[in-house]
């Protein structure tokens, strides 16, 4: 063999290699290496049935909330951003599913991903959304629940089971049947 062969040959393993490990990931993670996605078409996910992993979120407007502090009630996690127009679109929903629940063992807590303070704040105002939001800055409670794309719904129950998640843009029916599903157990 001649210098020139060994020298693309010695070229084309290493990228090889690298073309099948990026196969792999991609094959490894259902087709997504990684990436974060908006999700347009609503989907109930498989989760690992569990605690809810605890955190304390920064709330827009001042003040923090606490997970553990919420046991008792049911809890529906959404995460959002402003810019995201599956999310725009589910925020009238949320927010009068929220004021129907007021007076009932029932919180809402929304988590701002990837955004821009100063536009999650307007969009808030807009939307008419009066339930806890904050920010999740460091990514850390998205990473802990494993999200992959947003809006993304967390249903936790009143002894703070993680019991469902719902991928997607939801209709005020489907987020009122899956709160009164752990009102009633």
């Amino acid at each position: 063999m001649t210098k020139r062969s060994w020298i693309i040959l010695g070229g084309g393993v290493p990228l090889s290699a690298l073309i099948a490990l990026l196969v792999w990931a991609s094959i490894g993670t259902g087709g997504n290496p990684g990436g974060l996605a908006v999700n347009s078409d609503l989907f109930e996910a498989k989760i690992d049935v569990g605690a809810a992993r605890d955190f304390e979120l920064q709330l827009i407007g001042g003040g923090a909330l606490k997970l553990s502090d919420l046991r008792g009630k049911v809890v529906m996690v959404d995460f959002w951003a402003s810019w995201c127009p599956p999310c725009r679109a589910e925020a009238p929903a949320l927010a009068r599913v929220y004021r129907e629940f007021q007076g009932q063992p029932v919180e809402f807590v929304g988590v701002d991903i990837w955004d821009n303070p100063g536009d999650a704040e307007v969009y808030l105002r807009q939307e008419g959304i009066t339930y806890p939001n904050g920010f999740d800055a460091s990514g850390v409670i998205a990473i802990d629940y494993g999200v992959r794309g947003i809006p993304e719904k967390y249903f936790i129950d009143r002894d703070g089971i993680l019991v469902k998640k719902l991928s997607g843009p939801l209709t005020e029916t489907v987020l009122r049947n899956a709160i009164n599903e752990l009102l009633e157990r």
